[in-house]
């Protein structure tokens, strides 16, 4: 498509009727069936969601083994499956400068049933390499990078596809549960993790904070690293054993907010100094396996953009009632979940001192409920139960049959509720108006918000392996829910949206149609609001990268009806919202329009270029002048004007949409990983050989040692019971200088015969297409 017709097809989709149909406000529809369960999920662009799973025995195949992933088009709300090579059993993810993705870290290869693989790593019978029947390779240092392919490329192209080979690209350790934060210059920062996995990251006694035997990692490093080596943590050490996952939050300052345990602190990722804040109030744990809902607020004008992070839901147990990496000492099934929520704002702007303050309570306690930034400025909270944690086990300390299977939660919570932060305290939650889903969403189900601001809700199974019979079985069903406002009649529409926007600089132009609403011109102007919203990347009851910002914005109201918006560029500091890709709204009078795709920031890792904040021209008002919508309430909520009642993604998604893409080089190229060009004849000879295999010394460490030669049938392969392990890796696997890696030029999507750099998406980089099995390169 030449960039004319681009640019027509974008000037087409913002003008797509403002008509709405059939979807029941407050409604779940059926989403379809994701072929993997959907443990970890992201928006990969207005076409597709991005979908990964353990691996385990689905039915579902990519090549001659079951899939660990899948690409769902929101369309047709079919998926098919695709190529993912190492494990990425609970890895963490994060969204990338140019609109690509990437995952971090995941499980060692495993088997039938969690068992660790038949093929293990030489002298280190504990750590799984490869798997003959699942076909993974260990996934523990792993990163795999995706460009996100849209409706009309070739997703047989491996350009389409994750490049997934760890001899190429590594992380410095291993990593299970760790957590991921942009930065940002678009730097990513990946903190702690498991070595091996276990239910919480401790053995009891806890004699070894740190290590615990080999099994903890309390160390961070950077992607790229740029030269920089990880180094140790001390919040990972403070916070020992329930610090997976750990919940992170760039603040303006370039510092972090982090959680974990019960412990708060804002630290300087470039300077490793930690600031203690106060303890999470009561001691309630909301990281995983507590797993609280947890996201920040909206940015906008009204807070002056400062960040508050809000906590709800999560559980309170002893500390002994915690237990170790194998079980939990406590029947957590009988546990009610906590109901409180707790708002933090770590770099108050008014002089206030720093400190949690309770919010309104949920309406029901909940553990594993999720935040969903919506693009009205609430936020939504799906999925959870009202007992229990998140994890699963074959036992507890006392209960040797597990009566829920092996769910370590129970009382699934299905009614949504919706936080209003603009409303007054004790007026925020709601249910009003909104079904209760059927369908348990216990461990290891997501959520993520669709361009048409519907949100896919999917996953769940609190299970080793493919369960479809257990109490709370294996769960390959979506669904969508759609919130109160898919009962307007007219849904917003706008053109003019750009692809790409700054920090700081010319404001733009929006133009709204006088058929995009009803009643006095003046009045829906008023009532206006431009949003930016980033899904993130989302697993284990949480988006990482979830962010929402409001825009400035004025407006003229021009005779016709019609509006013209003049909105700012986001605010001159990256920090606020970094670098990437996200949706942008208009919503008027509480009802949003389709989102239109644009990357923010210049598509590179690097110090953002930013200028003075937007200065905007005074609003004009224009009396007698309306709207020519429908201002009728209904049950549709369809904003594209097809005739296919089951979807509302695709038709009126606004204009630049493709353009977007194309604007920052990532059509049919990945993002740029950079390696010294000496080792692109490595690379293409590593496309013709199995997987690299090398001496991977190590063993057993920690007490669990012994529990497993006395017969305790503790595993190394899932997240609920193991045996600790001190897991020195020297293989090839993971490849000389991949600790090594720059990446702080822009991207290529060009082959390159005169490079010095290396790039997963050039021609000559082994990686792996539909039309081979998953295994060796």
């Amino acid at each position: 498509m030449i960039p004319s017709q681009l640019s027509l097809l974008a000037a087409s989709l913002g003008a797509a009727s403002a008509v709405v149909a059939q979807h029941a406000p407050g409604s779940f529809e059926d989403g379809g069936d994701t072929l993997v369960s959907a443990m970890m999920m992201f928006l990969g662009n207005t076409d597709k969601v991005y979908i990964l799973d353990k691996s385990e025995g689905n039915a579902a195949k990519f090549g001659d083994y079951p899939a660990m992933g899948a690409v769902y088009d929101i369309a047709s709300r079919k998926a098919e499956t695709m190529a993912v090579t190492t494990n990425v059993f609970c890895a963490s993810g994060m969204h990338l400068p140019n609109g690509s993705f990437a995952t971090f870290g995941g499980n060692g290869a495993v088997g039938k049933g969690g068992n660790i693989s038949d093929v293990k790593y030489p002298d280190n019978p504990w750590q799984g390499l490869y798997d003959t029947q699942y076909g993974d390779y260990d996934g523990t240092k792993a990163i795999r990078i995706l460009n996100p392919c849209k409706d009309g490329d070739d997703f047989t192209s491996p350009n389409c596809q994750w490049f997934d080979n760890a001899s190429l690209l590594s992380m410095q350790s291993q990593r299970w549960y760790s957590a991921a934060e942009p930065m940002g210059d678009g730097t990513i920062v990946l903190i702690g993790g498991f070595s091996n996995g276990g239910y919480i990251n401790r053995n009891y006694p806890n004699t070894d904070p740190a290590y615990e035997g080999g099994a903890a990692n309390p160390t961070y490093e950077f992607f790229p690293a740029n030269g920089r080596q990880q180094q140790f943590m001390n919040f990972m050490n403070k916070t020992s054993g329930l610090n997976a996952y750990a919940l992170t939050y760039l603040m303006p300052s370039g510092k972090m907010l982090v959680q974990a345990n019960y412990s708060t602190v804002l630290w300087d990722p470039l300077t490793n100094e930690e600031t203690d804040l106060p303890d999470m109030p009561g001691q309630i744990v909301r990281v995983y396996p507590a797993s609280g809902a947890n996201a920040m607020l909206p940015l906008t004008p009204e807070n002056n953009y400062t960040p508050t992070v809000m906590f709800c839901g999560g559980i309170y147990m002893t500390d002994w009632q915690w237990g170790n990496y194998s079980w939990p000492f406590a029947d957590t099934w009988e546990i009610p979940a906590s109901n409180k929520c707790h708002t933090i704002t770590p770099e108050p702007t008014d002089g206030s001192n720093v400190d949690y303050v309770e919010d309104d309570d949920l309406p029901v306690g909940r553990t594993m409920g999720q935040f969903i930034a919506l693009p009205d400025l609430t936020m939504l909270v799906v999925n959870g139960g009202a007992n229990g944690t998140a994890g699963y086990s074959t036992r507890t300390y006392n209960t040797l049959e597990m009566p829920y299977g092996m769910s370590l939660a129970a009382e699934p919570v299905g009614q949504p509720a919706v936080y209003n932060p603009r409303a007054p305290k004790g007026q925020r939650w709601s249910t009003a108006g909104f079904d209760t889903s059927k369908i348990a969403r216990l461990y290891h189900s997501s959520a993520i918000l669709l361009p048409d601001a519907s949100v896919l809700i999917a996953g769940s199974n609190p299970n080793v392996d493919v369960n479809l019979t257990a109490p709370f079985p294996t769960t390959y069903q979506a669904e969508i829910f759609y919130p109160s406002y898919f009962g307007a009649a007219t849904r917003p529409t706008f053109s003019g949206a750009p692809s790409t926007l700054t920090y700081g600089g010319d404001p733009f132009d929006l133009k709204i149609p006088a058929s995009a609403y009803a009643g006095a011109a003046n009045d829906a102007a008023d009532n206006t609001t431009v949003v930016l919203i980033r899904g993130g990347w989302t697993t284990h009851a949480m988006n990482m990268g979830q962010r929402s910002m409001q825009l400035n914005n004025t407006y003229t109201v021009n005779s016709d009806g019609s509006i013209t918006l003049h909105v700012s560029q986001l605010p001159p500091n990256p920090n606020l919202f970094q670098p990437g890709p996200a949706l942008l709204f208009v919503t008027m009078s509480g009802i949003p329009s389709n989102g239109s795709w644009v990357i923010i920031g210049s598509g590179n890792i690097e110090q953002q270029p930013t200028k003075p904040a937007s200065v905007l021209p005074a609003s004009v008002r224009l009396d007698g002048a309306s709207g020519t919508g429908s201002s009728s309430t209904t049950s549709s909520g369809k904003a594209d004007g097809s005739t296919n009642g089951a979807t509302s993604h695709t038709g009126a998604i606004v204009g630049g949409i493709i353009a977007a893409i194309a604007a920052v080089g990532i059509l049919g190229a990945g993002f740029g990983i950079w390696m010294a060009r000496r080792r692109r004849a490595a690379a293409q000879q590593a496309s013709s050989l199995s997987y690299p295999m090398g001496t991977a010394p190590g063993g057993a460490g920690g007490v669990a040692s012994g529990a497993r030669a006395a017969g305790g049938g503790l595993r190394s392969s899932d997240s609920s019971a193991f045996m600790p392990l001190s897991q020195a890796n020297g293989s090839t696997t993971w490849g000389a200088n991949a600790s090594s890696l720059s990446l702080n030029s822009p991207y290529y999507d060009d082959p390159r015969s005169a490079s010095a750099e290396f790039d997963p998406y050039h021609q000559n980089a082994p990686r792996m297409s539909t039309n081979q099995a998953r295994g060796p390169y």
